[in-house]
């Protein structure tokens, strides 16, 4: 049993409570699902339970937390490592050896289990979440979701009563958040007690048992699963909250931008980071200015590889890029394209926010208006790295705008967001294409690819050379990639 008592937390420079005066306990055996606006407190709430704070991230912390009767203050973070398990909104934090295998069995290795144990419990992780494939890889040349997969192997291995996961499916395409869902179910028929962080609602399922809605820190509404699920859109969409269904979802009948023509045109890509395996191959597509084009497939299957060398920060073995029409070295598309990574960490190097957008080096005017539009008025005098993720997500966002690239590439742009911060985005995006940019989003979030975007590649089936529009066609197969029925 988990609980919370009377607790408000500040972090250390933070001039506002995280948590405020919250209150919880969570029964032993029960699936809990917090979700709310990006920075209202989820992943703090979780850090209170694994320890991490006030353990590792320093604040003041007021009341008391305690996990069957013993205070977390109390408990040493080896202790609790072995009473509670995490996985990370970005699993490259949580790694620490180079290849996937050894750290599935880091954790156990660290408890101490017989070497017979480790074996059996490795092949169990890798056969529950499907990842034989995963088997004896380097950890740095797998994607963001294969990432997010093995650091849920690692702490699934290690058994533990309590598990919080912090934006579990941020990166995951639908396959393996279906596969998620199906190992929460199964940890929750184990009787373990789970904690989950969302703004993806949909994968779930119903798997919670209850549903938390945080707001400034503190738990201002609960449902349980039925009434969760009957929540009415409108009352959905007034609280920030993403769709808890995707079936109803339709495309939002966006437009190309007239007046623009081809502005990039990638032929026979050949990207490869061993000569013998290339990940991307004979890739071909061409992508107009003004249009907002979605590029998805599997995890692992190049869609971050394909950003890297349009942007020029790796080449290609084979193929052609064209930018406006011209042949584009690397160091051609190194100046036309701006790329928001999928892990905003990578990009943020300011000592503030208005510094990392730029204020003081170009207008003020152009720096507020950019500000106001993702939401960052109030966080300008913060320190990058102490905003959540959603924050850091939108931040990268805003430095994009500033630079006023040709092409931009947005990887993974949602991850972290909730429904209001998602519309921000879509509006950025609307503005970036009147003014005719090119626009590439690489998503694995069905609801975002339908609002913000007017054209789709299968990065898995690129036998076409043009982009298709959002059309009937188009969308039985986009529905059928993301198993919407």
């Amino acid at each position: 049993m988990i609980e919370i008592k009377n607790c408000s937390f500040w972090y250390t420079g933070s001039e506002r409570a995280n948590l405020d005066n919250l209150s919880l306990r969570v029964e032993t055996g029960e699936c809990v699902l917090v979700t709310g606006e990006s920075g209202c407190g989820k992943t703090t709430l979780l850090r209170l339970i694994n320890g991490l704070v006030p353990h590792f991230y320093e604040g003041d912390l007021r009341g008391s937390v305690s996990i069957d009767g013993l205070d977390v203050k109390r408990l040493t973070p080896a202790e609790l490592s072995t009473r509670v398990a995490s996985v990370f909104q970005n699993p490259r934090s949580q790694f620490f050896n180079l290849d996937t295998t050894s750290e599935i069995v880091f954790g156990c290795e660290n408890m101490g289990l017989p070497r017979e144990e480790i074996a059996i419990r490795l092949e169990e992780a890798m056969e529950t979440l499907n990842i034989g494939h995963l088997r004896d890889r380097d950890i740095f040349a797998l994607s963001g979701g294969e990432k997010q997969l093995v650091a849920i192997a690692g702490v699934y291995a290690m058994r533990a009563d309590i598990f919080v996961f912090d934006e579990p499916s941020a990166n995951l395409d639908t396959a393996a958040a279906a596969k998620l869902a199906e190992v929460i179910r199964r940890l929750k028929a184990l009787g373990k007690t789970i904690l989950i962080a969302e703004h993806r609602l949909a994968y779930l399922g119903g798997a919670a048992d209850r549903v938390l809605y945080l707001k400034g820190g503190d738990i201002t509404r609960t449902w349980d699963a039925k009434e969760f699920s009957l929540l009415p859109d409108d009352e959905r969409k007034t609280l920030g909250l993403r769709a808890s269904r995707l079936d109803g979802l339709k495309p939002s009948g966006k437009t190309p931008e007239s007046g623009f023509r081809e502005n990039l045109k990638v032929s026979g890509l050949e990207v490869s980071y061993v000569r013998s395996r290339p990940v991307l191959k004979d890739m071909s597509l061409s992508v107009n200015a003004g249009d907002a084009t979605a590029i998805y497939g599997g995890n692992g299957k190049g869609k971050s590889t394909f950003a890297r060398c349009v942007c020029g920060l790796m080449r290609e073995r084979r193929g052609l890029i064209q930018i406006g029409g011209e042949k584009a070295r690397p160091q051609k598309r190194i100046r036309s394209c701006y790329l928001v990574m999928q892990y905003p960490d990578y990009q943020l190097c300011g000592e503030s926010v208005w510094q990392e957008i730029g204020g003081g080096e170009r207008d003020d005017k152009e720096t507020r208006k950019i500000l106001s539009l993702l939401a960052l008025d109030d966080l300008k005098d913060r320190h990058p790295f102490s905003l959540s993720g959603g924050e850091k997500q939108r931040l990268s966002i805003a430095v994009a705008m500033a630079q006023n690239a040709e092409i931009i590439i947005l990887d993974e742009p949602t991850s972290g967001l909730d429904y209001a911060n998602m519309l921000r985005i879509d509006e950025v995006i609307s503005l970036l294409r009147k003014s005719g940019k090119t626009v590439l989003v690489i998503t694995h979030d069905y609801e975002f690819l339908l609002s913000a975007c007017n054209k789709v590649f299968n990065i898995e089936h690129h036998g076409f050379q043009n982009c298709r529009t959002l059309d009937g066609e188009t969308m039985k197969d986009i529905r059928h990639f993301f198993e919407i029925t």
